[in-house]
């Protein structure tokens, strides 16, 4: 489903590879696990982790309405499917049309008909409010012009309970890696999230049971709205 017209502005370089054809098609074997490996460290969770802990923060169970937020090409999304069951049902959504060919693509070809993809803005999602009882938003939030209002957005969608799950950028708390960071942010057009900013954002937005787990330079965070 197409609801936007044109995509949003890119934030930077990083952003405009990530909506090239070339990308889209290496991005879930090559791509992300790249770069990700490089943001998390050696030690770091890989691919299969990440998965574990999406699934873990959203604590998903069969029937779920679930959304992906920059879902990419649908590896997260296709995972979500299968975890909500038959029952259930997981909704995609990017900004990048040459991601969601290749989300409906690889969607197709894993047999799974709980999945939806839509193309449009994070932060102007065609949802109607409390639709979702669980949000997902991996490696896309510090590329977004106006995150914060891609999280007022994500907290509008959610149901009364609802979870939401965030793998984004974690800033460091010493001077000079600021520094650095900040020079990275400048030629990258991604942004770096203080420690506590992500946390925060979301107990100021009613969140609560909220969870972090850093790595490298990113951290995941969980949360829930009151029941």
């Amino acid at each position: 489903m197409d609801v936007l017209a044109t995509s949003p502005a890119s934030t930077g370089p990083v952003q405009t590879l990530m909506r090239s054809t070339v990308v889209s098609r290496i991005y879930e074997r090559w791509w992300r696990p790249g770069l990700g490996r490089m943001a998390k460290g050696v030690l770091g969770p890989g691919m299969e982790d990440e998965h574990r802990i999406a699934r873990k923060l959203l604590e998903l169970v069969g029937g779920d309405v679930v959304l992906d937020l920059a879902c990419g090409p649908g590896n997260f999304s296709r995972d979500f499917a299968r975890a909500v069951g038959d029952a259930g049902l997981v909704v995609g959504i990017d900004a990048s049309r040459p991601m969601l060919e290749q989300a409906v693509h690889d969607t197709r070809r894993a047999g799974l008909d709980n999945l939806a993809f839509v193309h449009g803005d994070a932060a102007s999602l065609p949802f109607r409010d409390r639709s979702f009882d669980a949000v997902c938003c991996f490696a896309a939030l510090h590329l977004f012009a106006k995150p914060m209002s891609a999280l007022d957005q994500m907290r509008r969608t959610l149901k009364r309970g609802g979870r939401i799950a965030v793998f984004t950028t974690c800033g460091s708390r010493s001077r000079p890696l600021r520094l650095l960071e900040s020079l990275a942010e400048q030629r990258s057009g991604m942004r770096m999230f203080g420690p506590d900013e992500i946390v925060e954002a979301l107990r100021a937005r009613g969140f609560k049971d909220i969870r972090q787990q850093s790595a490298g330079f990113t951290q995941f965070v969980g949360a829930r709205l009151p029941g």
